[in-house]
C-alpha cells in the first residue's frame, strides 16, 4: 500500500469516526418491523372495537361513548409499550454489536429534536380530545410524528426523513377523509414503519 491509499484509508476512517460521534446510526432495521408489527396489532383491535361499538351499541340508550374512548386510549398505550419496548431492544442489539453506546451525546440530540415536536402536538392532541374533536386525531398523530421524524434525521441515518415525510403525507390525505383514519393510522405506524425497517436492514443489516 502506497502512501497515497494510505492517507485515504485513514481519511475514510476519521469520517467514519466523526460520522459515529455526530449520528446516532445504530437504529436497528428490525425496530421499524417490530414498531410496525405492533400498530398493526393495535389497530386490529380497535378497528374491531370500534365496529362493535357502532354495529351493536350505538343505536341504544346504554350506549357508551367515553368507554369506547377509554378502550381506544387504553389500546393505543399498550401498542406504544409494545412498540418502545421492541424497538429499544433491536436498537441496544444492534448498538452492543457495533461498539456504539445507546445514550451518547447523538442520542440525547436525536431524543431531543424528536421528542419536541411529539411532545408539542401531544398536548395539542389532548387538548381536542377534551373538546371532544376526535375526527382529527388520528391525522395529528400521523403529521406531528412525521415532523418529529423530520427534525430528528439529522443526528441519525438519513433514511429517517423519507419515513417523516411519508408520515406527514399520509397525515394531511387523512385530513380529508377523517372518518377513515384509523386506516389512514394502521398504514403510517403500520405499513410504513414495516417498509422502512425491511429497507434499512436489506440496506444496513443484511450483510451482517
Amino acid at each position: 500500500m502506497n502512501t497515497t491509499e494510505q492517507n485515504l484509508e485513514a481519511l475514510r476512517d476519521i469520517r467514519s469516526m466523526m460520522e459515529r460521534s455526530s449520528r446516532f446510526i445504530s437504529l436497528s432495521g428490525w425496530s421499524g418491523i417490530s414498531a410496525g408489527t405492533c400498530a398493526l396489532i393495535g389497530a386490529w383491535f380497535a378497528i374491531k372495537r370500534i365496529n362493535s361499538y357502532y354495529g351493536n351499541e350505538y343505536d341504544y340508550s346504554t350506549a357508551c361513548p367515553s368507554c369506547l374512548k377509554n378502550d381506544l386510549i387504553t389500546i393505543a398505550t399498550f401498542v406504544f409499550i409494545g412498540a418502545f419496548i421492541t424497538a429499544t431492544l433491536f436498537t441496544f442489539l444492534k448498538s452492543r454489536k457495533e461498539g456504539v453506546a445507546i445514550w451518547g451525546s447523538a442520542a440525547r440530540r436525536l431524543l431531543w429534536n424528536t421528542l419536541l415536536p411529539m411532545l408539542t402536538g401531544g398536548f395539542l392532541l389532548w387538548r381536542m380530545m377534551e373538546l371532544k374533536e376526535y375526527q382529527l386525531i388520528a391525522p395529528g398523530c400521523l403529521i406531528f410524528y412525521g415532523l418529529a421524524l423530520v427534525n430528528g434525521s439529522k443526528y441519525s441515518i438519513g433514511e429517517v426523513r423519507y419515513l417523516g415525510y411519508a408520515e406527514i403525507l399520509t397525515g394531511i390525505v387523512a385530513l380529508w377523509t377523517v372518518r377513515s383514519g384509523i386506516y389512514y393510522w394502521a398504514f403510517g405506524f403500520g405499513i410504513l414503519h414495516i417498509v422502512y425497517g425491511v429497507a434499512m436492514w436489506w440496506k444496513y443489516e443484511r450483510s451482517s
